[in-house]
């Protein structure tokens, strides 16, 4: 898998200051993605060992509330293995931290994927400029979605994350 930055202290990507982890890879295209350099999944650099440590290293932090993944898109079908990899390791070491993951796709679509078991914060759906508003939180266009996955996987339904 290939990414193209590792964002420290960052919160504008989930609740609390967080790691974000932009990987390589998107076949969504979204007209007036804030990221197009990320959907070529051939650009930026592998995520080898020392990519690893520095993100594991931030999550040793107190202050630091959990990991985000974005892109690009972190589902992109080659990015699946290593991001499910990496997200049962981050759970596993560190169960208090959350894990919030931005996709294209709709929940609907990856809802029986590994990954779920891993992800406390789905934010599910293509960016669409035709509903775009920047009042939003955490999220760039209406039909994006917040979702709370335990809450959605306990009770069959998608439940959106409040505020």
């Amino acid at each position: 898998m290939k990414y193209h930055n590792i964002t420290h202290d960052d919160m504008l990507n989930g609740q609390g200051l967080r790691v974000v982890l932009w990987v390589s890879g998107c076949n969504h295209r979204c007209d007036e993605c804030q990221n197009p350099i990320t959907w070529d999944v051939n650009n930026g650099v592998e995520f080898d060992e020392d990519a690893e440590k520095e993100l594991l290293d931030d999550l040793k932090k107190n202050y630091v509330e959990g990991v985000t993944f974005s892109g690009g898109d972190p589902l992109h079908t080659q990015n699946r293995d290593e991001i499910t990899r990496l997200a049962k390791k981050i759970k596993d070491e560190f169960p208090s931290k959350d894990i919030w993951l931005y996709t294209g796709y709709l929940w609907e679509d990856i809802k029986d994927l590994e990954i779920v078991k891993y992800i406390d914060v789905l934010v599910d759906g293509p960016f669409k400029k035709e509903v775009k508003d920047i009042k939003l939180h955490w999220k760039g266009s209406a039909n994006q979605r917040v979702i709370d996955v335990k809450k959605t996987i306990d009770s069959g339904k998608v439940v959106v994350l409040e505020d």
